[in-house]
C-alpha cells in the first residue's frame, strides 16, 4: 500500500461555506483524490438557507469548530492533506498542532494566537464586526461593498457581485471577538498552537499580494512564529491575488502548486 495521501480535506473560512471550494473539489477529484469539505457545526446546509436563518452562527465557538473538524479527520483511515482558507487556515494550524494531517497548505490564513501584526486594511475589513461589542453574540454579514473590499478587491465588479450572491453568509461574531481578545488574556486561548512542536506535519502558507483582510504581512508573521527545527514551514506569495483566492482567475495554477507541495512534503 502506498503511503501517499489519497484524501484532501478543504476547510472553509468565515463569511463563506464549503461551496467556496467548489472549483477545487472537482479539480482534485479529477486527479483521483477523495475530497472532503466539512462545514462548521450547524452550517451543513446551502448558502441560501444560512442567509435565511443565520442563528446557528450566533452561538458558534472555535472549540466547537475544532472539535468537529478533528472528528472528521480522525475518522479517516489515513492522514489526509489538509488545506484551509482564511479562518480555515487557522483551524488547520490547530489540527496540525494536535497531530492531524500528513501535510497542510493554508491560503490567506487567519493568524493563530500570538500574531500581533494588524495592518490597516485588516482593521477596515473586520470593522463591521468589531465596531460593536454586541456583535460578539450575533451573526454579522457584509454588505456588497464591504465584501468587495475584504474579499474581491481585484475582481471585476460583475464577477465580485456574482460571487457575493453565490458564496456570502454572515460570520460568527463571537469567534472574531474572541480571536482579538486572545492576545490580551493570559494563557493560551482557543486558537493557540505550540510554535515549537517539531512533531507536526509540514505547513505551507500561500499568500495573495493584494489580500486586504489577511495581508501578506500577517502570513509572514504567522509563519515566522514557528521555531521547530525538525519540521517544515514555508511561505509562498502570489502576486495580484485577493482574499478569495480559491475562486480567482488563475486558481488552477495555485491549486496544482499547493497539491504538489503537499504531496512532496507529506509524512
Amino acid at each position: 500500500m502506498s503511503d501517499t495521501p489519497d484524501t484532501i480535506v478543504l476547510i472553509h473560512g468565515f463569511w463563506v461555506t464549503p461551496r467556496s471550494w467548489e472549483h477545487w473539489v472537482t479539480h482534485y477529484q479529477a486527479k483521483g483524490f477523495r475530497v472532503i469539505t466539512p462545514a462548521y457545526p450547524g452550517l451543513d446546509v446551502e448558502v441560501e438557507a444560512i442567509n435565511a436563518d443565520p442563528s446557528p452562527l450566533e452561538t458558534l465557538t472555535a472549540p466547537q469548530v475544532i472539535e468537529h473538524l478533528s472528528a472528521v479527520v480522525d475518522a479517516l483511515p489515513n492522514p489526509p492533506i489538509i488545506m484551509g482558507h482564511s479562518a480555515g487556515g487557522a483551524f488547520t494550524q490547530v489540527l496540525l498542532d494536535r497531530g492531524y494531517g500528513a501535510s497542510a497548505v493554508v491560503l490567506n490564513s487567519a493568524p493563530t494566537e500570538g500574531v500581533k501584526v494588524i495592518p490597516f486594511s485588516q482593521l477596515r475589513s473586520t470593522f463591521p464586526v468589531l465596531k460593536n461589542p454586541a456583535n460578539r453574540h450575533r451573526a454579522v454579514g457584509f454588505t456588497f461593498e464591504q465584501w468587495n473590499y475584504a474579499f474581491t478587491n481585484t475582481f471585476a465588479e460583475d464577477e465580485a457581485r456574482a460571487l457575493y450572491e453565490r458564496y456570502a453568509i454572515p460570520a460568527a461574531g463571537g469567534i472574531l471577538w474572541d480571536s482579538v481578545l486572545a492576545n490580551l488574556l493570559p494563557g493560551p486561548q482557543d486558537i493557540a498552537v505550540d510554535y515549537h512542536n517539531d512533531q507536526r506535519a509540514p505547513l505551507l502558507f500561500i499568500s495573495g499580494s493584494e489580500d486586504h483582510i489577511m495581508p501578506p504581512s500577517v502570513q509572514r508573521s504567522n509563519a515566522a512564529h514557528y521555531k521547530a527545527d525538525n519540521t517544515i514551514t514555508e511561505v509562498q506569495l502570489y502576486d495580484g491575488y485577493a482574499h478569495l483566492l480559491p475562486a480567482q482567475q488563475g486558481w488552477q495554477r495555485i491549486a496544482d502548486d499547493a497539491l504538489d507541495w503537499a504531496l512532496r512534503h507529506a509524512r
